[in-house]
């Protein structure tokens, strides 16, 4: 479908008919100097000017219309067959869509195929041309007519198209719907097809179909057509080129004809139209109509715009967005209501934007390209005019973007701004940067950050410091703001050796700059403590975070809701490290304060309940875990609902306290349902989704389904590798658990090398004294010891336990769990006299730091109950079992798995 249709040759004027000789005066000439006579020539009408068009007519084919190139469009001409098919009054049908898109080639096609006998084109962007197209109709239905006045001739083709049917006109390229109503008014019968760009004011008058771009494939078939026209041409790239324009077919004609032209190839034709954009589109071709190129086009549409100013400059604001689906509500800080309406409806008139009635707008990427592409010599497209639409582009996106894109409230909205904002900085170059486009990367940063894609949230907030600093200065608070924003996201993607230091950084210049009491600066503060926790840090992490709650005590006071949070970090860092006896007073008296301060439904007050019920479960205390996640559950799906973030995070850390139990019949259809919802409500990609795919895979495997745990934790990484990156820490964990389910699997050719390598990396990126660092150097040992490689393991776990007890101490869980497996390394040596001392040293120990009841203590006595059993000591051995058993129905579900050792392990013994 290309251009324009070629009418036919209409028949040529049968000239001056009736002339007479001259004129001569009576008489004498009595004026020597008027020696010039004049002659006139009497005008005569032919017999047919006063007669109708006789009705014969039409005995043969009386068309104008003829078709060239043309492809696709099946269902767009089957429209116009199933509209045009009913009989009777006169049938007014529109196909209305922006300049360029191939309406005119359309109805050529389809009226060259009609069945009717006259069939006429009529150019219709005026009232004159409208008018002179009937005339041309007139001498093609009587050629005696040829020498009338033009309004005569119009007269007579309105009368023979109102006194008969079955012909077809096609009134081409309306600019105005008054300028043909005369004529609809006065034909009751026959078909007209209009063309327009315009797509509004036809309701009295047609109906309407919106012709759009072709479909890719029809792009390019009609790009290769035209290309090869004249032969065999490189093809390689068409696609690429008719995607760029955008699938507009006046544009992949004009640039494959350009190319079949000056011998240039699709993919340098695509270069040629990212350096040179405006000179590509007003490019024509020798014997080309130089009025039909898309700069062309779309220049006499925006004339018919100068009267409201606003659509011109609107449209060059669109033009630094994303093509589709352009929220409405963005634009509301332009002008008003009124205003904006009428600039809006202007455009959509006109096809040069489309409302989707679904509060968004839609404008061609390649009408997007010209209007942001600045030309002198255009008054549509003047370089400063271009400039302040982009400036404007960013300021209403800064507005608009939420600040809090960590908040799920916010989220749609995010979601819908997030591609005008990549968009709108992927067009112009950072040089052209603007304050409002920081305040739009920051927010959409923010966003991205909670919905786990760190990498381009992480080049978002480089890009913003970068405006900032050279804009506002290194001491500006938002600068500050901003180096904080991109020292988080660095902390988010595990990338610790960056977000320190900038953490650190940011610290003292916030110190420096704002003093040590404000609160930017007190927050800073708590954000480097948070760092160093994430780091594994906890020595430079726990006293920060102490002196960050004293400060915050004495500049906010005891009840600020930042006082609070920071109350509930330093809980959360003294759990980290070991400390429950600190961790779970902290976390009660948090709760207290935020339930007083803050009500029992706020969000922080719910947050505050989770830790605590995991501080409990931390503890052991599964008594007092799992009835406070039941009861946070509850509250949350009440307060915020079943679908939101923090509810379904609430589901899982009960799958969990139900899974510590040993009640797998609970857990695992607890973490199926929220894996579903998950991806459900934040999409199968995001961090909280495949971490629910990791803890489904582990309550598989704990059940002993292997079969269903090992290909889930494959998933799971795969998942984990593509969206958040091979280095970053949940990376590393989900390799961690898939060697251990490899381990379990008795698969131990594929478990101890991805043990090896997943140590290694968490060594490269965390550091050797990194918490996950140390648990995957103790599984790598259990792996070796799995392997009957005792020499390695028992290096290993001594290894491990030396450098828990450096960093962590000798009181924390981890390090007595180091205690506990090289205990156990050495059983299985047969070094009794060493297992047995360390075993009681780990049960007397757990029995002091974690309480009699908690699992690891229950465990270490069963641990210990077997070393005595294997050195024969059946005194000590059955006794402790016989306690071990009863403590573990006491304090575990029935159905846990230890529950079964434990009793096997004593019926061993007895039997013995």
């Amino acid at each position: 479908m290309t251009g324009e249709p070629e009418p036919g040759q209409a028949a040529a004027p049968a000239g001056i008919h009736g002339t007479e000789g001259a004129i001569v005066a009576d008489g004498n000439v009595t004026d020597s100097s008027t020696q010039y006579i004049k002659a006139e020539q009497a005008f005569v009408l032919p017999p047919e000017a006063f007669a109708p068009i006789p009705d014969d007519v039409t005995v043969g084919e009386v068309t104008n219309i003829g078709t060239g190139l043309f492809v696709g469009r099946v269902a767009e001409l089957k429209a116009l067959e199933a509209a045009f098919a009913q009989p009777g009054k006169v049938v007014v049908h529109t196909v209305h869509g922006l300049g360029g898109v191939g309406k005119s080639a359309l109805a050529a096609h389809w009226a060259a195929q009609r069945h009717e006998k006259v069939r006429w084109w009529v150019t219709a962007d005026t009232e004159a041309a409208v008018d002179a197209g009937l005339a041309s109709l007139a001498e093609a239905l009587q050629s005696g007519l040829a020498g009338l006045p033009a309004e005569l001739q119009r007269a007579r083709a309105v009368a023979w198209l109102a006194d008969h049917d079955g012909w077809l006109l096609v009134l081409d390229n309306v600019a105005d719907p008054r300028h043909i109503r005369p004529l609809l008014d006065r034909v009751p019968g026959g078909r007209v097809l209009v063309t327009t760009r315009r797509a509004t004011g036809w309701h009295h008058q047609a109906t309407t179909i919106r012709l759009g771009v072709f479909d890719p494939a029809e792009a390019v078939d009609l790009f290769t057509r035209v290309l090869t026209h004249q032969g065999p041409r490189e093809t390689d790239g068409a696609a690429a080129v008719c995607e760029e324009l955008g699938h507009l077919a006046l544009a992949v004609e004009q640039a494959a004809a350009y190319c079949a032209e000056t011998g240039t190839s699709p993919s340098d034709y695509l270069d040629m139209l990212a350096r040179w954009p405006s000179a590509m589109f007003a490019a024509g071709t020798t014997g080309g109509d130089s009025e039909r190129t898309i700069a062309r086009i779309w220049h006499l549409t925006l004339n018919h715009l100068t009267d409201t100013p606003l659509a011109g400059d609107l449209l060059r604001i669109l033009a630094w967005y994303a093509p589709d689906s352009i929220p409405r509500p963005l634009l509301h800080g332009l002008a008003e209501p009124p205003q904006l309406a009428t600039a809006i409806g202007k455009l959509v008139a006109y096809s040069m934007i489309t409302d989707n009635h679904d509060g968004t707008l839609t404008i061609h990427r390649l009408l997007q390209v010209l209007a942001r592409t600045p030309d002198p010599d255009d008054p549509h497209r003047l370089p400063e005019a271009v400039d302040q639409a982009r400036d404007q582009a960013a300021a209403l996106l800064a507005d608009t973007f939420p600040a809090d894109g960590a908040q799920p409230g916010t989220w749609p909205q995010c979601r819908s701004l997030l591609p005008h904002t990549d968009a709108l900085t992927c067009n112009h170059t950072p040089d052209h940067d603007t304050t409002h486009t920081a305040q739009a990367l920051n927010h959409a940063a923010t966003y991205r950050i909670g919905q786990g894609a760190l990498a381009p949230a992480i080049q978002a907030l480089q890009r913003a410091l970068t405006i900032r600093e050279r804009l506002l200065g290194a001491d500006h608070p938002d600068t500050l703001r901003s180096r904080n924003n991109l020292a988080y996201a660095y902390e988010a993607a595990g990338d610790l050796g960056r977000a320190v230091p900038l953490f650190e950084r940011t610290l003292m210049e916030r110190e420096r700059v704002l003093g040590g009491d404000h609160p930017d600066t007190l927050n800073s503060r708590n954000n480097l403590a948070g760092a160093y926790e994430a780091a594994g840090d906890l020595g430079r992490a726990v006293p920060l975070f102490e002196r960050t709650l004293s400060d915050f005590e004495r500049v906010l006071g005891g009840d600020h809701p930042d006082t609070l949070s920071s109350r509930n970090n330093l809980a959360y860092a003294y759990r980290a490290a070991g400390d429950l006896g600190r961790a779970v007073p902290l976390f009660e008296r948090t709760l207290s304060d935020f339930e007083r301060v803050l009500g029992g439904d706020h969000l922080d007050t719910l947050r505050s309940r989770n830790n605590l019920a995991g501080a409990y479960e931390a503890a052991g205390d599964l008594g007092r875990a799992i009835p406070l996640f039941e009861r946070t559950l509850m509250e949350r799906e009440r307060v915020l609902g079943g679908d939101h973030p923090d509810t379904l995070s609430s589901r899982n850390n009960l799958a969990g306290a139900y899974e510590a139990a040993g009640d797998l019949g609970r857990a695992i259809p607890l973490f199926e349902r929220t894996l579903m919802e998950r991806e459900r409500v934040l999409g199968g990609d995001h961090p909280s989704s495949l971490n629910s795919r990791n803890n489904l895979a582990g309550a598989y495997e704990v059940a002993g389904d292997l079969g269903r745990a090992v290909p889930l934790y494959e998933q799971a990484l795969s998942d984990f590798e593509r969206v958040l990156g091979g280095d970053h820490p949940d990376t590393l964990s989900s390799r961690n658990n898939l060697a251990g389910a490899y381990e379990v699997a008795g698969d131990l050719g594929r478990a101890v090398p991805l043990f090896e390598r997943t140590l290694s990396d968490f060594e490269r990126v965390l550091g050797g004294d990194h918490l996950d660092t140390l648990n995957s150097r103790n599984n790598l040992a259990y792996a070796y010891r799995a392997a009957g490689d005792l020499g390695r393991a028992i290096s290993l776990y001594e290894r491990t336990l030396m450098e828990r007890e450096r960093v962590l101490g000798g009181d924390h869980p981890d390090t007595l769990n180091s205690r506990n497996n090289l205990a156990y390394a050495y059983r299985a040596a047969g070094d009794l006299g060493r297992a047995i001392s360390l075993y009681e040293r780990t049960l007397m120990e757990r029995e002091r730091v974690l309480g009699g009841d908690h699992p690891d203590t229950l465990s270490s006595r069963n641990n210990l109950a077997v070393a005595y059993e294997a050195a024969g000591d059946l005194g000590r051995a059955i006794p402790l079992y016989e306690q071990t058993l009863t403590d573990f129905e006491r304090v575990l579900s029935q159905s846990h798995p230890l529950i079964a050792v434990v009793r096997a392990n004593l019926e061993r013994a007895r039997s013995a």
